[in-house]
């Protein structure tokens, strides 16, 4: 047991740092057995207690990446929703605050598509016209003046 005295409290860097170390660890551990490890969002951020981590391990893809199940079933999916495939893990704003898209569940015809809010990665369920009017609006005019 180390004898560093604990923090009084977490900090969101803390949390983030904490989390690059463990994944690194499982990176190697992974690593002695041929698979990869992604992190998933830090989520429950209780800066007083604690927080939950995530890692996915997974066989590689040819490139050497992670499988995304989520990321292919959204990009089977996107089209038939009017979205684009290319917009998982894109980054919209509701005004107040930020969300990232994390996936669409068919069972859910009202709210399908599922977004992280950033700072603290709890999760959310939008309706499709929510997202697509949020995401056009996020996108900024480049035509030349």
């Amino acid at each position: 047991m180390p004898s560093t005295k604990p923090p009084r409290n977490l900090t969101p860097v803390l949390c983030q740092r904490l989390q690059q170390d463990m994944l690194k660890a499982c990176q190697d551990v992974a690593a002695r057995h041929g698979l990869v490890v992604e992190a998933k969002d830090i989520a429950g951020i209780d800066l007083r207690w604690g927080f939950d981590l995530a890692f996915r391990v997974s066989i590689p893809m040819a490139d050497g990446t992670a499988l995304d199940p989520e990321r292919l079933r959204f990009e089977a999916l996107a089209e038939a929703y009017g979205l684009s495939p290319a917009d998982f893990g894109r980054l919209f704003s509701t005004g107040r605050e930020s969300f990232r898209i994390t996936g669409i569940d068919p069972r859910r015809p009202k709210y399908p598509v599922s977004a992280v809010r950033i700072p603290d990665g709890q999760g959310f369920k939008f309706t499709v016209d929510q997202v697509a009017l949020q995401l056009q609006k996020g996108m900024r005019d480049v035509t030349p003046k």
